[in-house]
């Protein structure tokens, strides 16, 4: 297939699916209909998936048939997969948003004097977060009151920032090729994928991070080197504590009980393994956050919720989704483990992202993104390296996306 704009491509793709599907059901098919209506069965699929790899090549995996499961969808993927995506060698970056314990007081600071549109951006999500907060996120940050880590100004501050941080990036020209997010990271994830608008998830991180916190006390979480199945293995004694988040290989975190915590700690030290307690308030991501889901999951049904509109990996599912993102998926996401690893090992091999860029107020998960995409993987940055980072450094880091614009466009061409 030659080197043609994106929506040429896709319909070029939409065309031969078309033909290659009717070859195999014996009837027409529809572009928007699924391959489970059509009658597409497991057999026909591998075949169908066989003629992909030996027309393409290497384009996608097996499994993609069914998460793609439409013509429409399929051929958009493979033209968003396709090595020349527009043969001059645009940017296609993926946007990976931090979640809880990335958050200092004085966060983007720097960027909210010094930069038109991050202050524009930042006051706009804090007053669509003001009728709940009660606070201006924005004096919260600029004060730099202790109280942003008090989860119920946690989580609606950090959605705040990472709002801001994508309008300015978009403005600029960066469009997302694929986004992925770190527990409260989802949900400017989701934002930033079209599945929900800022008021609703503004009301949304408010009210999660209020109910959170006047949880009552007396649960943790902590960091270990040990990986996942080993971690799992130390735990079938300890019914109070399980997996809150597997961010690596050898990057596991517990959460539960403080004692069942401190037990597995010693198990740890004695196989050799180090583990350190994290400083929090609650065992976010595990079973003792279940007094949260009846309140949380009321209001969550009476606010909008859709599909995302960018390719969109789940921290809840460890992949690519494209359910609609609403109450069953966010009530969920509250004690489920954070399947950071999977769905980032995914996303980058789906995608082929030439960047990713962390979305936060300080470096986290960049680290293990390089590891994942080890010598030939893409380019990782950071929009905000830290408590000194300011305008200038953003402009540094537009400049290294080559920015304005670079990602593949996600509407139409």
């Amino acid at each position: 297939m030659s080197v043609l704009p994106r929506r040429v491509r896709e319909q070029a793709y939409a065309d031969w699916l078309t033909e290659r599907l009717a070859h195999y059901l014996g009837r027409p098919v529809e572009e928007a209909a699924s391959f489970v209506e059509h009658g597409l069965d497991s057999v026909a699929a591998l075949s169908l998936y066989g003629d992909i790899e030996e027309e393409f090549g290497p384009l996608i995996d097996p499994t993609d048939i069914w998460a793609y499961p439409t013509v429409r969808a399929l051929a958009r993927y493979l033209a968003l997969r396709d090595p020349r995506p527009g043969g001059d060698g645009r940017v296609r970056a993926a946007f990976v948003f931090t979640g809880q314990g990335s958050q200092h007081p004085g966060m983007t600071a720097g960027l909210y004097l010094h930069s038109t549109g991050y202050r524009t951006h930042l006051d706009e999500a804090a007053d669509a977060l003001l009728p709940y907060t009660g606070t201006s996120v924005v004096d919260l940050i600029l004060s730099g009151d202790p109280r942003i880590h008090q989860t119920a100004f946690t989580q609606p501050a950090l959605f705040a920032v990472e709002y801001a941080l994508t309008r300015t990036l978009e403005e600029s020209g960066v469009r997302p090729v694929a986004v992925l997010g770190h527990g409260i990271g989802e949900f400017a994830a989701a934002v930033a994928a079209g599945a929900l608008p800022l008021s609703a998830a503004a009301q949304l991180v408010s009210l999660r991070g209020a109910f959170m916190q006047y949880l009552p006390s007396g649960g943790g979480m902590m960091a270990t080197c040990a990986p996942a199945y080993e971690a799992a293995d130390l735990l079938s004694d300890e019914p109070g504590v399980s997996i809150g988040a597997v961010n690596a290989a050898k990057a596991t975190v517990l959460s539960g009980e403080i004692a069942g915590l401190e037990r597995v700690q010693e198990k740890l030290a004695a196989r050799g393994i180090a583990a350190a307690m994290l400083n929090v308030t609650h065992a976010f991501h595990s079973p003792l956050m279940e007094p949260v889901l009846p309140r949380f999951g009321t209001v969550v049904r009476r606010l909008p919720g859709g599909a995302p509109r960018v390719p969109f990996y789940s921290t809840v599912r460890g992949g690519y989704t494209g359910e609609p993102l609403y109450e069953p998926y966010w009530t969920r996401q509250i004690t489920s483990t954070v399947r950071f690893a999977d769905a980032a090992r995914q996303m980058l091999a789906q995608q082929t992202p030439s960047h990713v860029v962390e979305i936060g107020p300080k470096v986290v998960l960049t680290p293990f993104l390089r590891r994942m995409g080890g010598d030939r993987g893409p380019v990782c940055l950071a929009a905000c390296r830290g408590p000194e980072s300011n305008a200038v450094d953003l402009a540094g880091v537009l400049s290294a996306l080559d920015a304005g614009p670079l990602s593949v466009p996600l509407a139409e061409d």
